[in-house]
């Protein structure tokens, strides 16, 4: 849905632009000015037909892209029951991820990557983990500032806001390797707070959930109010 919204816009786009610059080329050939001409042309206050025109045409441009865009919108935040559900918490500079699976609660508590320009660092970034074929419900927060949840290959970002929580909702239907960063300048090091998602199948989602602790970091690790622009508390596995 996402896709046909982006491409029939830019098509729809395409064809108005076109006609737009169209018609502005035809008023500066048909219009200009030829030799002999020793005046202006006449003068005209109004056009009461044309400014109705460009009037309306592009109020029902606009509603009609709303339209579309609020049905897609509203599509893709439809709540679902999610066979897997994520609690993603954002901090500076890396996640940690919730996993909530089969009634199991297990926790992956990651660090800042390091970027050193060497091949092979892209492996030890940061990983979530989703099963194919299986609905995920992400939960969005932040342990202190601003940040954005982006993974290009979803074609969904969102904000992830101390004290609120926004939902991501899909269904991996490819296996494979995607990049996933945050979005949202969040300090010093916001170009190195990447990520990978593993999107692979069920039987090694679990094999990789076994490896994970028991439990789930909650609001217990988030910074307190006030405190955001001192240095970021240590990681919960280094906290612990």
């Amino acid at each position: 849905m996402i896709q046909d919204l982006w491409v029939n816009s830019w098509i729809a786009a395409l064809v108005i632009g076109i006609l737009t610059w169209g018609l502005m080329l035809w008023c500066i050939i048909a219009y200009r000015r030829r030799k002999g001409d020793t005046g202006y042309p006449r003068q005209l206050s109004y056009n009461l037909p044309i400014e109705i025109f460009y009037t309306a045409v592009p109020l029902v441009l606009v509603l009609t892209f709303f339209t579309f865009s609020d049905q897609t919108e509203k599509t893709l935040n439809t709540k679902v029951d999610s066979e897997l559900v994520v609690d993603v918490r954002a901090k500076q500079w890396a996640w940690d991820y919730n996993y909530t699976y089969k009634g199991v609660e297990k926790y992956d508590a990651t660090v800042q990557a390091h970027l050193t320009g060497e091949p092979g660092v892209e492996e030890t970034l940061p990983t979530l983990y989703l099963p194919v074929g299986k609905s995920v419900t992400l939960e969005l927060n932040s342990r202190d500032v601003i940040h954005s949840f982006w993974v290009p290959a979803f074609l969904q970002k969102l904000d992830m806001i101390p004290g609120k929580t926004n939902y991501i909702y899909l269904t991996p239907q490819v296996e494979g390797q995607f990049d996933g960063k945050c979005a949202e300048l969040c300090g010093e090091y916001h170009s190195e707070m990447l990520f990978n998602v593993k999107v692979v199948s069920e039987a090694e989602f679990e094999a990789q959930l076994a490896t994970m602790k028991d439990g789930h970091l909650g609001v217990e690790y988030d910074r307190q109010p006030g405190l955001v622009n001192q240095a970021p508390n240590e990681t919960a596995a280094e906290g612990e």
